[in-house]
């Protein structure tokens, strides 16, 4: 996690939700449950200066019971650590925009 993550990082598991502030909050927001077997595939979609965005697909289960697609956006400390974290998550078969109402 210290290796990834500033000491003060951000990482927003949505764009519309409130960050999760630092190595403790997001280590619990990760480890929320720690025994689940996924894999992950990542492939750079753009980089420029600081910033990046990568495409995620992330697979859970063995076997699989459940995948999504996933961007990242990430920026980066001078250090090299990602100091904010975004994502955007889609899964199969989930809307993808709001409702008509």
């Amino acid at each position: 996690m210290e290796r990834l993550f500033t000491e003060d990082a951000r990482y927003r598991p949505s764009p519309y939700d409130d960050s999760e502030v630092g190595h403790d909050a997001i280590k619990g927001f990760w480890l929320d449950d720690e025994d689940e077997t996924f894999t992950v595939e990542a492939v750079p979609v753009a980089v420029e200066g600081d910033s990046a965005v990568v495409r995620v697909l992330v697979r859970y289960g063995d076997p699989l019971r459940q995948e999504y697609l996933d961007l990242w956006v990430m920026h980066f400390a001078n250090d090299g650590r990602v100091d904010d974290f975004e994502e955007w998550a889609y899964w199969p078969g989930k809307p993808y925009a709001a409702s008509a109402t």
